[in-house]
């Protein structure tokens, strides 16, 4: 019988180049907030308080900066929620980018609020110095915790599709200068997971990223964990859409998912790797509604 796991427990391992990630996107953040006037914080409407970036939040603030939310996917979520978001976060703007919806109101809200950024010296990084520029353009900068969407926004804002867009974390690579207007320049970052978030050693912190998005599913280590992590969080959704009665185990939703795929290994024994990545995959590109 395969051992199961707690989310007490602590396993070590490494993992893939996390250190020059470490050293390397949560600064891009804070340059992205140094930079911009303007700072739009992309977030996942079914966790938006999980892949909220307080730290970059609080530098925002700290620099007297204009920080609008945006929350995306809301089409996999009630209305009652929605409201909640409503009045959890201000300014706030609700969109779709797989519908479509909530883009147009977006960009005027950009608009808007880019009227009101008075006009002086920008600062831009080159080669870890800090140059100055000077620029009557108004700097408005992304951020979001990976796979949150912000590529698929970056295209539905200017109106084509001018950036690669992937459902795998990391897709984005480097800053990106995208002219929104003759007055508005918009800059596009890799996703970044929240300094407080990397670990090397906790398997619940690694499985929390992948559920939201931070770590793709065929780059966890232990898929197994974040899919039993997900059936705690969200009792009875992954039951409901694999119309599955597992009562919430893990175990058996698995077993019971990997023989009707066909997830088999020698011997006719389940591929639960290949199965929990399967169903990570399903609820990062939004097939599973909670």
């Amino acid at each position: 019988m395969r051992k199961r796991y707690s989310f007490s427990s602590r396993r070590t391992g490494r993992i893939g180049n996390i250190k020059k990630q470490r050293q390397k996107y949560p600064n891009l953040a804070e340059k992205i907030v140094e930079i911009s006037d303007i700072v739009l914080e992309l977030l996942d409407a079914r966790f938006f308080q999980e892949t909220r970036n307080l730290g970059v939040e609080e530098l925002v603030k700290k620099r007297g900066k204009k920080i609008i939310y945006v929350v995306n996917k809301v089409d996999l979520i009630d209305n009652l929620k929605k409201q909640e978001i409503k009045q959890s976060l201000k300014p706030v703007v609700l969109v779709s980018c797989k519908e479509r919806k909530g883009v147009a109101e977006l960009r005027d809200f950009i608009k808007l609020i880019a009227k009101r950024v008075e006009r002086k010296e920008n600062k831009i990084f080159k080669k870890s110095k800090v140059v100055k520029e000077e620029s009557d353009k108004v700097k408005v900068g992304i951020i979001g915790y990976p796979n949150t969407g912000k590529s698929s926004l970056l295209n539905l804002l200017i109106g084509r599709a001018s950036l690669g867009v992937g459902s795998e974390a990391g897709f984005t690579k480097g800053i990106q200068k995208i002219k929104l207007s003759k007055d508005i320049v918009l800059l596009d970052s890799p996703g970044v997971i929240p300094k407080e978030h990397y670990s090397n050693s906790e398997v619940l912190k690694i499985a929390n990223q992948t559920i939201f998005g931070g770590r793709s599913y065929n780059q966890i280590k232990e898929p197994d964990i974040a899919v039993q992590n997900l059936m705690l969080k969200f009792p009875n959704v992954l039951e409901r859409t694999y119309k599955i009665e597992a009562n919430g185990d893990s175990e058996i939703l698995l077993n019971e998912l990997g023989k009707r795929k066909g997830f088999l290994k020698k011997g006719g024994f389940v591929n639960e790797d290949q199965t929990a990545r399967f169903v990570i995959k399903d609820w990062q590109e939004g097939k599973i509604e909670i």
